[in-house]
């Protein structure tokens, strides 16, 4: 478990050295994460260790938002103060999100009936 762990937090060791070294506007993790995620795709899957012991951390994932939920009491009269801006964000960030996802999809499924077709004679 303490090898699995390490090589979870190595690889977001790497992808905040990359992120900082080449400046890109993307947090660090998630580049760790999609390195992680080439290099399971590149060794067949993870290992049973690395599947145990990120089990374990899905497991517990509801304890990584006891910050978030202490932060917002701590910011509470600042958030009762911006509650409009914060409001509009969320639905405007809300609806791109889902149109993207949309376009996306009906972009994908086109091009995936379209090489249904090609491929019968």
């Amino acid at each position: 478990m303490i090898a699995a762990l390490t090589l979870l937090l190595l690889y977001q060791l790497v992808g905040e050295v990359l992120v900082r070294a080449l400046e890109l506007p993307i947090p660090g993790p998630v580049v760790g994460m999609a390195l992680l995620f080439l290099t399971l795709i590149v060794r067949s899957g993870p290992g049973a260790d690395l599947r145990t012991t990120a089990n374990g951390l899905l497991q517990h994932l509801s304890l990584l938002f006891v910050p978030a939920g202490v932060g917002v009491m701590l910011h509470f009269q600042r958030l009762a103060d911006e509650w409009l801006p914060l409001l509009a964000a969320l639905a405007l960030s809300t609806v791109l999100s889902i149109a993207v996802s949309a376009l996306a999809l009906h972009a994908l499924t086109r091009r995936r009936r379209e090489g249904d077709q090609g491929e019968q004679p």
